[in-house]
Protein backbone atom coordinates (compact mmCIF):
# COMPACT_ATOMS: atom_id res chain seq x y z
CA UNK A 1 0.00 0.00 0.00
CA UNK A 2 1.54 3.33 -0.93
CA UNK A 3 1.37 5.77 2.07
CA UNK A 4 -0.27 9.16 1.53
CA UNK A 5 1.18 12.22 2.76
CA UNK A 6 -0.33 14.10 5.15
CA UNK A 7 0.34 17.45 6.67
CA UNK A 8 2.45 17.74 10.31
CA UNK A 9 4.31 19.98 12.74
CA UNK A 10 6.98 18.05 13.68
CA UNK A 11 8.71 18.51 17.13
CA UNK A 12 11.73 16.64 18.03
CA UNK A 13 14.16 16.80 21.04
CA UNK A 14 17.32 15.18 21.75
CA UNK A 15 19.47 14.40 24.72
CA UNK A 16 23.14 15.91 24.15
CA UNK A 17 26.27 13.51 25.14
CA UNK A 18 23.40 10.73 26.01
CA UNK A 19 26.43 7.91 24.84
CA UNK A 20 28.94 9.31 27.53
CA UNK A 21 26.38 8.19 30.35
CA UNK A 22 26.03 4.25 31.86
CA UNK A 23 22.92 2.68 31.49
CA UNK A 24 21.05 3.58 34.66
CA UNK A 25 21.70 7.33 33.69
CA UNK A 26 20.91 6.93 30.25
CA UNK A 27 17.34 5.57 31.86
CA UNK A 28 16.96 8.22 33.92
CA UNK A 29 17.34 10.67 30.80
CA UNK A 30 14.82 9.48 28.87
CA UNK A 31 12.32 9.83 31.76
CA UNK A 32 13.20 13.12 32.11
CA UNK A 33 12.86 13.55 27.94
CA UNK A 34 9.42 12.10 28.08
CA UNK A 35 7.90 14.52 31.15
CA UNK A 36 9.38 17.43 29.75
CA UNK A 37 7.80 16.78 26.51
CA UNK A 38 4.56 15.74 28.00
CA UNK A 39 4.08 19.11 29.87
CA UNK A 40 5.27 21.10 27.27
CA UNK A 41 2.88 19.75 24.62
CA UNK A 42 0.28 19.86 27.10
CA UNK A 43 1.30 23.75 28.28
CA UNK A 44 0.12 24.17 24.72
CA UNK A 45 -3.16 22.50 24.81
CA UNK A 46 -2.10 19.33 22.53
CA UNK A 47 -4.21 16.38 23.40
CA UNK A 48 -2.66 12.79 23.22
CA UNK A 49 -5.44 12.68 20.55
CA UNK A 50 -3.50 15.42 18.15
CA UNK A 51 -0.08 13.62 18.72
CA UNK A 52 1.50 10.26 17.01
CA UNK A 53 5.33 9.73 19.03
CA UNK A 54 8.20 8.13 17.30
CA UNK A 55 10.95 6.71 20.26
CA UNK A 56 14.85 7.18 18.83
CA UNK A 57 16.59 6.80 22.16
CA UNK A 58 18.41 9.34 22.86
CA UNK A 59 15.75 11.84 21.14
CA UNK A 60 11.86 11.70 20.43
CA UNK A 61 10.17 12.52 17.93
CA UNK A 62 6.11 14.09 17.73
CA UNK A 63 3.93 14.44 14.59
CA UNK A 64 1.14 16.92 15.82
CA UNK A 65 -1.92 17.11 13.82
CA UNK A 66 -1.98 20.51 11.30
CA UNK A 67 -4.89 21.55 13.24
CA UNK A 68 -3.12 21.78 16.44
CA UNK A 69 -2.28 25.33 16.54
CA UNK A 70 1.57 26.11 16.04
CA UNK A 71 1.72 29.56 17.36
CA UNK A 72 1.07 27.81 21.01
CA UNK A 73 3.23 24.83 20.52
CA UNK A 74 5.93 27.72 19.68
CA UNK A 75 5.58 29.68 23.00
CA UNK A 76 5.28 26.38 24.54
CA UNK A 77 8.74 25.22 23.56
CA UNK A 78 10.58 28.35 24.25
CA UNK A 79 9.06 28.65 27.56
CA UNK A 80 8.26 25.61 28.72
CA UNK A 81 10.94 23.33 27.81
CA UNK A 82 13.63 25.76 29.64
CA UNK A 83 11.54 25.94 32.53
CA UNK A 84 11.44 22.69 32.64
CA UNK A 85 15.00 22.05 32.35
CA UNK A 86 15.83 24.31 34.98
CA UNK A 87 13.52 22.63 37.32
CA UNK A 88 15.10 19.29 36.93
CA UNK A 89 18.68 20.39 36.37
CA UNK A 90 18.36 22.38 40.01
CA UNK A 91 18.29 19.28 41.58
CA UNK A 92 20.13 16.82 39.83
CA UNK A 93 23.99 15.77 39.94
CA UNK A 94 26.42 16.19 37.50
CA UNK A 95 25.65 13.29 35.96
CA UNK A 96 22.49 13.20 35.88
CA UNK A 97 22.34 16.83 33.86
CA UNK A 98 20.02 16.83 30.95
CA UNK A 99 20.60 19.78 27.85
CA UNK A 100 18.34 19.41 25.04
CA UNK A 101 18.44 19.98 21.13
CA UNK A 102 15.51 20.81 19.46
CA UNK A 103 13.32 21.66 16.09
CA UNK A 104 10.16 22.22 15.34
CA UNK A 105 9.29 22.19 11.48
CA UNK A 106 6.30 21.86 9.36
CA UNK A 107 5.64 19.77 6.26
CA UNK A 108 3.96 16.63 4.72
CA UNK A 109 4.90 12.99 6.24
CA UNK A 110 3.52 9.96 5.53
CA UNK A 111 2.92 6.89 8.26
CA UNK A 112 3.26 3.71 6.59
CA UNK A 113 1.17 0.54 7.55
CA UNK A 114 3.95 -0.61 9.48
CA UNK A 115 4.31 2.24 11.65
CA UNK A 116 7.28 4.31 10.20
CA UNK A 117 7.27 7.70 9.01
CA UNK A 118 9.10 8.96 5.66
CA UNK A 119 9.19 12.27 3.70
CA UNK A 120 11.60 14.74 2.87
CA UNK A 121 10.61 17.53 5.09
CA UNK A 122 10.64 15.02 8.06
CA UNK A 123 14.51 14.27 6.72
CA UNK A 124 15.12 17.88 6.47
CA UNK A 125 13.85 18.46 10.59
CA UNK A 126 16.45 15.58 11.31
CA UNK A 127 19.25 17.22 9.88
CA UNK A 128 18.50 20.50 11.82
CA UNK A 129 18.32 18.28 14.38
CA UNK A 130 22.09 16.12 13.94
CA UNK A 131 23.38 19.43 12.37
CA UNK A 132 27.12 20.93 13.90
CA UNK A 133 25.67 24.65 14.26
CA UNK A 134 22.83 23.19 16.49
CA UNK A 135 25.12 21.15 18.66
CA UNK A 136 27.47 23.88 18.78
CA UNK A 137 24.84 26.47 20.06
CA UNK A 138 24.25 24.72 22.79
CA UNK A 139 27.44 23.79 23.61
CA UNK A 140 28.47 27.82 23.75
CA UNK A 141 25.21 28.48 26.03
CA UNK A 142 24.80 28.71 29.82
CA UNK A 143 21.37 27.82 30.08
CA UNK A 144 20.28 24.05 28.41
CA UNK A 145 18.15 24.12 25.51
CA UNK A 146 18.58 25.16 21.64
CA UNK A 147 16.24 25.39 19.20
CA UNK A 148 15.96 25.66 15.29
CA UNK A 149 13.04 25.75 12.94
CA UNK A 150 12.98 24.98 9.71
CA UNK A 151 12.79 28.07 6.74
CA UNK A 152 9.19 26.80 6.16
CA UNK A 153 7.91 27.20 9.73
CA UNK A 154 10.04 31.15 10.19
CA UNK A 155 8.13 32.03 6.90
CA UNK A 156 4.38 30.73 7.93
CA UNK A 157 4.81 31.40 11.50
CA UNK A 158 7.73 33.37 13.23
CA UNK A 159 8.39 36.09 10.97
CA UNK A 160 4.65 37.10 11.66
CA UNK A 161 5.94 38.29 15.21
CA UNK A 162 3.05 36.80 17.11
CA UNK A 163 2.97 37.39 20.75
CA UNK A 164 5.66 35.11 22.96
CA UNK A 165 7.18 34.43 19.52
CA UNK A 166 10.07 37.51 18.67
CA UNK A 167 11.05 37.20 15.48
CA UNK A 168 14.11 39.16 16.36
CA UNK A 169 15.50 36.35 18.06
CA UNK A 170 15.35 34.37 15.41
CA UNK A 171 19.06 34.28 13.30
CA UNK A 172 19.25 32.69 9.70
CA UNK A 173 21.54 30.25 9.14
CA UNK A 174 22.56 27.75 6.55
CA UNK A 175 23.45 24.37 8.08
CA UNK A 176 25.47 21.54 6.23
CA UNK A 177 23.84 18.20 5.28
CA UNK A 178 24.75 15.67 3.20
CA UNK A 179 22.33 16.56 0.49
CA UNK A 180 23.91 20.01 0.30
CA UNK A 181 23.18 23.83 2.17
CA UNK A 182 19.74 23.53 4.15
CA UNK A 183 18.30 26.99 5.23
CA UNK A 184 16.96 27.21 9.18
CA UNK A 185 16.59 29.87 11.73
CA UNK A 186 18.36 29.73 14.71
CA UNK A 187 16.52 30.91 17.94
CA UNK A 188 19.43 32.82 20.43
CA UNK A 189 22.85 34.06 19.75
CA UNK A 190 24.95 32.23 16.62
CA UNK A 191 27.56 30.16 17.88
CA UNK A 192 31.30 31.39 17.14
CA UNK A 193 32.73 31.33 14.01
CA UNK A 194 28.76 30.59 12.64
CA UNK A 195 27.56 33.91 9.96
CA UNK A 196 23.82 35.01 10.10
CA UNK A 197 22.64 34.39 6.32
CA UNK A 198 21.21 37.22 4.90
CA UNK A 199 17.02 37.58 4.28
CA UNK A 200 14.26 39.55 3.74
CA UNK A 201 11.21 39.43 6.13
CA UNK A 202 9.66 36.54 4.81
CA UNK A 203 12.26 33.43 5.47
CA UNK A 204 14.22 33.91 2.02
CA UNK A 205 16.12 30.82 2.49
CA UNK A 206 13.56 28.64 0.93
CA UNK A 207 13.20 30.81 -2.40
CA UNK A 208 16.86 31.51 -2.97
CA UNK A 209 18.19 27.46 -2.17
CA UNK A 210 19.82 29.15 1.42
CA UNK A 211 22.32 29.93 -0.92
CA UNK A 212 23.96 32.90 1.34
CA UNK A 213 23.96 35.18 -1.45
CA UNK A 214 23.44 38.46 -0.44
CA UNK A 215 20.43 41.08 -1.32
CA UNK A 216 22.42 43.56 -3.70
CA UNK A 217 22.77 46.61 -1.74
CA UNK A 218 20.66 49.87 -2.06
CA UNK A 219 23.75 52.14 -1.84
CA UNK A 220 26.89 52.40 -4.38
CA UNK A 221 29.81 50.60 -3.40
CA UNK A 222 32.96 51.96 -4.73
CA UNK A 223 35.71 49.10 -4.49
CA UNK A 224 37.32 46.32 -6.95
CA UNK A 225 33.09 46.12 -7.96
CA UNK A 226 31.30 49.12 -8.52
CA UNK A 227 27.78 48.81 -7.62
CA UNK A 228 25.11 51.20 -8.83
CA UNK A 229 21.43 51.24 -7.99
CA UNK A 230 18.84 52.13 -11.21
CA UNK A 231 18.79 52.61 -14.54
CA UNK A 232 22.22 53.96 -15.58
CA UNK A 233 23.59 56.29 -18.61
CA UNK A 234 27.15 56.07 -19.02
CA UNK A 235 28.88 58.24 -21.56
CA UNK A 236 25.63 59.03 -23.18
CA UNK A 237 24.04 55.24 -23.32
CA UNK A 238 21.62 53.89 -21.14
CA UNK A 239 21.58 50.67 -19.37
CA UNK A 240 18.53 49.71 -17.69
CA UNK A 241 17.84 46.33 -14.77
CA UNK A 242 20.05 44.63 -13.46
CA UNK A 243 23.69 43.90 -14.86
CA UNK A 244 26.65 42.33 -14.63
CA UNK A 245 29.80 42.43 -16.83
CA UNK A 246 32.87 40.69 -16.85
CA UNK A 247 35.13 42.75 -14.31
CA UNK A 248 32.47 42.05 -11.74
CA UNK A 249 30.81 45.71 -11.66
CA UNK A 250 27.02 45.46 -10.80
CA UNK A 251 24.62 48.22 -12.66
CA UNK A 252 20.86 48.18 -10.75
CA UNK A 253 18.69 51.21 -10.75
CA UNK A 254 19.27 54.91 -11.65
CA UNK A 255 22.27 56.17 -12.38
CA UNK A 256 23.86 58.96 -14.63
CA UNK A 257 27.35 59.03 -15.32
CA UNK A 258 28.27 61.59 -18.16
CA UNK A 259 30.98 64.55 -18.46
CA UNK A 260 29.87 65.34 -14.36
CA UNK A 261 30.43 62.39 -13.03
CA UNK A 262 28.26 59.80 -11.45
CA UNK A 263 25.09 61.11 -9.95
CA UNK A 264 22.76 58.20 -8.13
CA UNK A 265 18.57 60.14 -8.65
CA UNK A 266 15.61 58.40 -6.19
CA UNK A 267 17.13 58.81 -2.80
CA UNK A 268 19.42 62.08 -2.47
CA UNK A 269 22.33 60.28 -1.52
Amino acid sequence: MTPHPVSRTILLLDIERFSDRDDVEQAYLRRMLYDITDRTLESAGIDETLRLRADRGDSVMELIEASAPVTQLLRAVLTEVPAQLRAVNRMASSSAQIRLRGVVASGWVSVDERGGWVGSDLNDACRLLDAQLLRAALRERADDFALCVSDALYAGVVRHDHTGIPKAEFHAVTVDSKNGPLPAWLHGPLPAGAADRDHGDTGAGAASGGSGVRPTPDREALGPGVVFGGAATIGGGTVSGDQNNVTGNRITGDVNMGSGGARRRGDGS
